[in-house]
């Protein structure tokens, strides 16, 4: 019998790129981004609907992704999407480790965990709720905020998280004129949440 046939050797990949993590806990960190196409959320605001679908985005050996990413110094890699646990990623996170790479993954939870992550950043949606396993395993919750309601569904994954698990909330980007101040209020009366904002959109980097 062929025991090495689940094995996935080859991801969509919608694209990969050096830069500056953006958002959440390791914002301004230089980190190497691999997106991955294929999306079953579906979030109204996503800024990226074109990796939702994973047929248009080409399968790249996961030796050739990892080989881009370590011609570049950093030694931080994210993985996101789309949702990249739609995906298996256990022989992705364990080529990063060779490589010497921290592996951090943005996911929102829906699909199960696969891969070995040093940081889990988990951000829930209303689109499609997560599955229970996550819950203990996130480091950071980041919850996006697009209507007022937000700061109640935040508070709803809050008090499922780990103690040690770091809280942000971010305004959602086309919102953010009217949400940041709502949120910097909040967290004033709320001081065990954080302020993530997308700083890479504010100095035009990827």
């Amino acid at each position: 019998m062929n025991t090495t046939a689940h094995i996935t050797t080859q991801l969509p990949l919608m694209e990969a790129f050096y830069t500056l993590q953006g958002e959440g806990y390791h914002q301004g960190k230089a980190a190497y981004f691999i997106r991955l196409g294929g999306c079953d959320v579906g979030c109204v605001w996503c800024d990226v609907k074109e990796s939702w679908d994973a047929s248009k985005h080409p399968l790249v050996p996961i030796s050739e992704m990892v080989a881009e990413a370590a011609k570049f110094p950093g030694r931080l890699a994210v993985i996101t999407g789309g949702e990249p646990l739609m995906h298996p990623l256990d022989e992705l996170t364990e080529a990063l480790h060779e490589a010497g790479f921290q592996t951090n993954i943005e996911t929102s939870g829906s699909s199960p965990v696969s891969g070995k992550w040093d940081w889990i950043c988990f951000s829930p949606k209303k689109f499609k709720p997560p599955v229970d396993e996550i819950l203990p395993l996130a480091h950071e919750l980041k919850v996006v905020v697009f209507h007022k309601s937000d700061f109640e569904w935040a508070e709803h994954w809050a008090e499922k998280m780990s103690p040690s698990c770091k809280l942000y909330l971010q305004p959602e980007w086309d919102k953010a004129e009217k949400m940041t101040p709502l949120i910097v209020d909040y967290i004033k009366e709320n001081p065990q949440w954080g302020l993530s904002l997308q700083t890479h959109k504010y100095i035009n980097v990827p």
